[in-house]
C-alpha cells in the first residue's frame, strides 16, 4: 500500500494477503529490486521492494531494463515528484495513470555515468540524512518537554498535599489513564462539561444544488494537535438550519474522531478565525456548559485524553476512529472554580519559548527537505561533478526553488475566492 512507501527500501509492509486473496484481486506479485511508484494520493512517494512483494493498483512498478541503474531510476523520479504531483487529475484524490507515467523522459546517461551521478546524490543526502536525525531527535525532546510541561500543570504537581486514589463511575470503558488529583480536583465526563456533537457528511449529489448555502468547513487535516492549520480550508453546501445548527463559535473545542490511532481526539480550540465555518463528521465539537476553560479542556484531550481515546475506539484495516457516545465519556480533569483559566495561561506562557525553538527546529527540518530537491536538480541537469565547489551550486539552486515555491503560493492566493463576497463600499 501506498502508506509502505517512505522513499527507501520497503522490507516489511503493515498488510498483509493470502493466496486466495491474492488469486481474487488486482494485487500482484513484484520481483526484489522493483521500483514502486505512488499512483494515488501521495503521487511519486517511491520504495524499492526489498523482498517479492504484492501491491495493489494505486503503486505503478518500475523494473530497470538491462544498463540501467536501479538507484539512477529511483533518484530520477525522485527529482520529478513536483512535476508528477503537477501532472495529477481529480478533486479529493489527484492521481496519475500508468498513460502519464510510461511516457515520462527519462535522461539516460552510459552506465558509468549513472554510477557517478549516485556517488555524488548519495554522498550529500548522507550529510542531510545525519541532519535531519539531529533535528528529529532535538524534535522529540521538545515535544517530550512539552508534554511534561502540560501533564504537571493539568495535575498540579508541584503541591504537596495528598492525593486521593482517583474515582470515576464505571461506564464501561478503560479508564486506567487517570491519576490522583489534588484535594478538591474531580475527573469527570466530556458530557459532564460540555455538550459534543459531531458534524456534517458530506454529500456529492448535493453539491450543485443551488438552494443550498455554501459555507467553510473544517476537516481532520485542519485539526491538529494543539493548533489548526487553516492554511487550505474546503467548503460545503448545506441547508440553512444546517449549517446555523453547526456554525463554530470562540471556545467551541475540537476533536477528531477518526485517522491514526495515535490522533484519536487530538485537537485545539476555535478561536472564530472564519467566519460562518462547520465542521465535518470525523470533527467532534465540544461547547463548553461550565466553569471551565476551553483551553484547558483541550490540553486535557491531548495529553491524558489521546491515550485513553487509543484504548477505547475502534481500530479497521486502515483507520482508526471513536464513536461520538464514546467520546462524551473521555474523563477530563474540573479544578476548582477559576483555576483551569489560570493554569492554561501559565501553560501557554511556557510553551511560547519551546514553540519559537520547534518552529526554528521545523524551519531547519524544511530547508533540509529543499536542499534535497537542490541536490537532485542539480545531480541532473549534470552541474555537480563531486568537488567541495557542488555546496555552492547547491545552496544556488535551493534558492531558485525557495523563490519558485514563493512566487507560486503569491499566484495560488491572489487567484483564491473569497469565501464571503465583500460587502458594498
Amino acid at each position: 500500500m501506498i502508506g509502505d512507501l517512505a522513499d527507501g527500501a520497503v522490507r516489511a509492509t503493515a498488510n498483509s494477503i493470502t493466496q486466495l486473496g491474492l488469486e481474487n484481486s488486482s494485487a500482484k506479485i513484484v520481483p526484489a529490486g522493483s521500483v514502486l511508484v505512488a499512483m494515488y494520493g501521495s503521487i511519486g512517494k517511491l520504495g524499492v521492494a526489498g523482498l517479492p512483494m504484492a501491491t495493489n493498483q494505486a503503486i505503478a512498478i518500475a523494473q530497470p531494463r538491462e544498463g540501467i541503474s536501479r538507484e539512477f531510476l529511483f533518484y530520477y523520479l525522485m527529482s520529478q515528484r513536483d512535476l508528477l504531483n503537477a501532472a495529477g487529475r481529480g478533486g479529493t484524490q489527484r492521481n496519475i495513470s500508468q498513460s502519464i507515467l510510461k511516457p515520462w523522459p527519462i535522461p539516460l546517461p552510459p552506465p558509468d555515468e549513472q554510477c557517478r551521478v549516485v556517488e555524488i546524490i548519495e554522498d550529500h543526502l548522507s550529510r542531510l540524512d545525519a541532519a535531519d536525525g539531529g533535528i528529529s531527535t532535538a524534535l522529540a525532546r521538545v515535544r517530550a518537554l512539552e508534554e511534561q510541561i502540560i501533564r504537571s500543570a493539568l495535575v498540579d504537581a508541584t503541591s504537596t498535599m495528598h492525593r486521593p486514589t482517583p474515582e470515576l463511575p464505571n461506564v464501561g470503558t478503560d479508564d486506567s489513564t487517570i491519576v490522583p488529583l489534588p484535594p478538591g480536583w474531580r475527573w469527570v465526563r466530556l458530557d459532564d462539561v460540555a455538550d459534543v456533537v459531531g458534524g456534517v457528511t458530506k454529500d456529492s449529489k448535493k453539491q450543485a444544488d443551488p438552494s443550498l448555502v455554501e459555507v467553510p468547513y473544517l476537516r481532520v487535516a485542519n485539526v491538529q494537535r494543539g493548533r489548526l492549520d487553516l492554511s487550505e480550508i474546503a467548503t460545503i453546501r448545506v441547508t440553512a438550519q444546517k449549517a446555523q445548527a453547526l456554525e463554530l463559535r470562540v471556545g467551541d473545542v475540537l476533536l477528531n474522531e477518526g485517522g491514526d490511532r495515535d490522533k484519536l481526539a487530538r485537537g485545539w480550540v476555535w478561536e472564530g478565525q472564519i467566519p460562518g465555518c462547520i465542521h465535518q463528521n470525523h470533527v467532534f465539537r465540544a461547547r463548553i456548559k461550565t466553569d471551565l476553560d476551553p483551553y484547558f479542556l483541550s490540553l486535557t484531550a491531548n495529553t491524558f485524553g489521546s491515550p485513553w481515546a487509543m484504548r477505547n475506539g475502534k481500530q479497521s484495516v486502515n483507520l482508526a476512529s471513536i464513536s461520538q457516545t464514546v467520546i462524551r465519556k473521555m474523563p477530563v480533569i474540573l479544578p476548582p472554580s477559576g483555576e483551569s483559566g489560570r493554569i492554561a495561561a501559565r501553560v501557554t506562557e511556557q510553551l511560547d519559548t519551546n514553540g519559537r525553538l520547534r518552529e526554528e527546529l521545523l524551519a531547519a527540518r524544511r530547508r533540509s527537505a529543499t536542499l534535497r530537491r537542490a541536490v537532485l536538480a542539480a545531480a541532473f541537469s549534470g552541474r555537480l561533478t563531486g568537488a567541495a565547489s557542488d555546496s555552492d551550486l547547491i545552496e544556488q539552486q535551493a534558492s531558485e526553488l525557495d523563490e519558485a515555491v514563493h512566487a507560486s503560493t503569491e499566484v495560488r492566493a491572489d487567484e483564491q475566492i473569497p469565501l464571503e463576497a465583500p460587502h458594498p463600499g
